[in-house]
Formats: C-alpha cells, structure tokens, sequence
C-alpha cells in the first residue's frame, strides 16, 4: 500500500510521491474539493497569479490548493522535465505547499497533438472548501495524479516503459492495464474505488477501442463514460496516461 500524510494546512490528504506530485489527493473530514477549469489554457506564470487572485475571493488560503491539470508545447527530455518541475515548484514553496522536496499537490501534464500552447499553461485546479460551505458536503472528493505506462523505480524512463517504441495495439493494451493498475492503487491508498469516481480522463494519440470495453468499461472505470483527450504524456516515449477524480463541484473561468 502507498504512503499517504495529511496536509493539515489545505485539509487533504495525499499519497506522497516524487518532488514534482503527489499520487493523488483526497478531502479531509470537514472539507469537500471543487475544480476550476479556464475557458482557454493560462500560461503558468499568470495562471497561478489567476488562482491566487480565485482563492482569495472564495477567502481560502493559497494552501487549500491540491491539484492541477498542465498543458505544454511538446514532449519533454527526460532532463527537460525535471528543469521544467524545479520551476514549477518554486511557486508552491512560497505558497507555503511544498518543502523538503515534499509536494502534496497532485497533478497532471500533457502535451495536446494539435493546436499545442507555445509554453506551458494551466488548463484546470482544485482546491479545497469547507463542507459547511458547499452542497456537497457528504460526497467523497479527490483528484488522482495523472500516470503513463512507466513503473516507479530506479533508471531513467527509457530502461521503464513499457514496450517502448511500441504502439501495437496488444502494446497499446499492455500500457493501458498497467496505468488503470496504477490509478487503482493510488485509489486504494487513500481509501476509494472506482464507485467513487465522477470522472476518468485518457491522454493518448492512439487507438482506444481495441481494449475500451474490456480493460476500461469493464473494470469500472469510465463512470460516466470516458473524457478522450488527444494528447501525449509528458515525457518522450510515453504514449498513454490517465488521471481520476471525484469532484462534485466544477465551473469554469475565465
């Protein structure tokens, strides 16, 4: 079972992972999450001065934030990536998130196919209300980070994707079986299952049909059907990834 904490300051839980994310995140009693998507993708600089500016209207502190969902130009290096969540992180450390190389916030980054951004931008984040304060207060919430087909461990992306370089369509399925393993094992670390689910989200430029029913629909995993997005994972040699979450409360901003 993975390691979980509590981030006391935003009232979440999370599955502790690498410096750049967390596993995923899940409300404490006493609190419920809400998703904000931008009408159009904010380049990140702006795009955080944009959630600081949300959260102060909703009087939450910058600490309830837990979760965001990146878009970027193109794939990254393997070195790119981690220059690029160095960056990254700088801001959630002066939000007073992240310390230690200790990141609670859970997230995911793709690369749209068509029509990218020319630098990496916000495309949605979640963050945390008091239960007393929305509707929804007896609904389970979390956002589940998003996870290609490469297993956590030693060695550099390259020596742990699976079937690299293959696109198959019994490749394709053998990717997609390992990252639903994944989602399902953060789940469980913080107590979910897929009943608890209100949205599933695949990244991939390849064809899902072949495995759709079978490995997606199935297992239950496409609670109200499946949200397709035409984009790769973040780093070179990836080539499909999901994230989950269960969010009650949604809008969008501009």
């Amino acid at each position: 079972m993975a390691e979980t904490a509590v981030f006391e300051p935003g009232g979440y839980r999370y599955v502790r992972g690498r410096f750049q994310y967390s596993g995923g995140v899940s409300a404490e009693r006493g609190y419920v999450m809400e998703r904000a998507r931008f009408a159009r993708p904010v380049p990140l600089d702006e795009g955080f001065r944009r959630i600081e500016r949300h959260l102060g209207a909703l009087g939450r502190p910058l600490t309830a934030f837990c979760a965001c969902e990146l878009r970027s130009p193109g794939q990254f290096t393997e070195e790119g990536f981690i220059a690029f969540n160095r960056v990254y992180v700088h801001t959630l450390e002066r939000w007073g998130i992240f310390k230690d190389d200790e990141n609670p916030v859970a997230r995911s980054n793709v690369c749209p196919e068509v029509d990218p951004p020319t630098a990496p931008c916000f495309h949605a984040f979640s963050y945390t209300m008091p239960a007393e304060a929305s509707d929804a207060a007896e609904v389970k919430s979390f956002v589940i980070s998003g996870s290609g087909e490469a297993p956590e461990g030693p060695g550099g992306y390259a020596d742990r994707i699976i079937r690299l370089g293959d696109t198959a369509p019994d490749a394709m399925r053998e990717k997609a079986q390992f990252v639903l393993g994944a989602m399902e094992f953060r789940m469980a670390a913080l107590g979910l299952t897929w009943a608890d689910a209100t949205t599933s989200q695949v990244y991939t430029v390849h064809d899902i049909h072949g495995f759709l029913a079978d490995e997606v629909v199935r297992r239950g995993a496409a609670p109200d059907g499946v949200t397709w997005t035409y984009a790769r994972p973040p780093v070179e040699g990836l080539a499909f990834e999901m994230d989950v979450r269960g969010v009650p409360v949604e809008r969008v901003i501009g």
